[in-house]
């Protein structure tokens, strides 16, 4: 919208208002700061949504793959062959065997359950989720045989344990007796404490050596799923199927989306209804606008019927109180910028002091599933919110423009 001179010389005087008129620009800054916290609310909601997502995926996927090929019964007797005809998959960028079983461990007369996987080594000391949240020891200690185990730090926090403490795992299909079963236990020395952010993996999780697994379970040379990871997570479904054909009748392949289906279905709705709701929010702020716009009109009958026998158009009118509305809204969605990125990157300081005015727990990760507030802006989201604020501003000044260019100079003036 290009302005003339005199039409930015009245829009500025129209947005800085002088002596006497302080209420209609107390309106028009209540407009602005309403704008401000409608946009920083909607970049600070979806961008945490988002943050949600991606940890719970990254730590999710990092430690279960995008897929996991799984043996009736949960063991897979031939994963050798199954392994090949899994790296051999085009799209297919890694395969792993695996071991996981939720077991009973005990420490000082304390027990807890627990779920045992065992890993390859290399697997073990690469692993993009594990590598860099060891809190103690190292990963690096854990090997074939060796008896050490790394465990998650909620676990250890339960039951007390530190760096060195020796952790008995019971298996319940112990060895036979004339007297029945009698459960296995051994006990394995604590190498690693790790915390991964996610609370029940880390309330949980017994990290050990593939074969140290398979001789606590009695397995032999058997594992119970292949972890696999894909070229492109959303696509997995596409690139496992000729891979679940292959091995029908002998395994079934589970991708992420369906091991955590509810999780992140549940996710997905509540960013939808959160953004509706918060965009509601800045539509009010708007409304905001579209009344002070209204009053500066009225206020400004008189002047506007001057410049009408002036010889100003209605065009050039509906320009200059598009032009006002426009900035208001765009000074209240920069502002909303700043505001809503200062939040996100203060957010943690800003959840800790809450809590302690409040002296409330807000953020219990045994609920939340993490154990920080997490954040990630999405430039396309943010655009888009812009935009929005954008649009609806403009639309706001419609009325009250055209409702000064038709401003019949006459009546205004007769009486002058």
């Amino acid at each position: 919208m290009i302005l003339s001179r005199y039409e930015r010389m009245i829009a500025k005087r129209y947005l800085l208002p002088g002596k006497g008129e302080g209420f209609i620009f107390l309106v028009a800054g209540i407009s602005l700061a309403a704008v401000m916290l409608g946009v920083a609310a909607l970049i600070i909601v979806m961008s945490v949504m988002n943050g949600f997502r991606a940890e719970l995926f990254d730590k999710i996927v990092g430690l279960n793959g995008h897929a996991v090929v799984q043996g009736y019964g949960g063991r897979l007797p031939d994963w050798k062959s199954v392994l090949a005809e899994a790296k051999a998959t085009p799209g297919v960028t890694s395969a792993t065997p695996m071991i996981e079983q939720p077991l009973l461990a005990t420490f000082n007369g304390r027990a807890e359950a627990v779920l045992v996987r065992g890993m390859t080594v290399p697997d073990i000391r690469t692993n993009k989720t594990l590598k860099g949240k060891v809190i103690a020891g190292s990963l690096d200690n854990l090997t074939a045989n060796s008896g050490k185990i790394g465990i998650g730090s909620r676990l250890a926090e339960n039951m007390g344990i530190q760096l060195g403490d020796s952790l008995t795992v019971i298996n319940p299909a112990g060895r036979s007796t004339p007297f029945g079963t009698v459960p296995r236990q051994v006990a394995y020395q604590v190498a690693a404490i790790f915390e991964v952010g996610i609370y029940d993996y880390d309330k949980a999780f017994v990290v050990m050596p593939m074969e140290d697994a398979q001789t606590l379970l009695l397995l032999g040379d058997v594992v119970g799923m292949i972890e696999v990871e894909t070229v492109d997570a959303d696509k997995v479904g596409q690139i496992l199927e000729p891979l679940a054909g292959k091995v029908a009748g002998r395994a079934v392949i589970t991708d992420w989306r369906q091991m955590n289906a509810s999780l992140f279905e549940a996710l997905a709705v509540e960013r939808v209804a959160m953004f509706v709701v918060l965009s509601i929010i800045v539509l009010v702020a708007v409304f905001n606008i579209l009344s002070s716009l209204i009053m500066l009109v009225r206020a400004k009958t008189r002047d506007i019927a001057i410049l009408r026998t002036m010889g100003a158009s209605r065009a050039g009118l509906v320009r200059i109180f598009m032009t006002v509305g426009v900035t208001i809204g765009t000074l209240g969605m920069v502002a909303g910028l700043i505001l809503g990125f200062t939040f996100l990157f203060f957010r943690q300081n800003v959840v800790n002091a809450i809590q302690f005015v409040t002296g409330q727990n807000l953020w219990d990760p045994s609920i939340r599933f993490l154990t920080e507030l997490p954040s990630q802006a999405d430039p396309v989201e943010i655009a888009t919110i812009c935009i929005m604020a954008l649009l609806f501003s403009f639309l706001a000044t419609l009325y009250p423009a055209f409702k000064a260019a038709n401003t019949d100079p006459v009546q205004v003036l007769r009486y002058e």
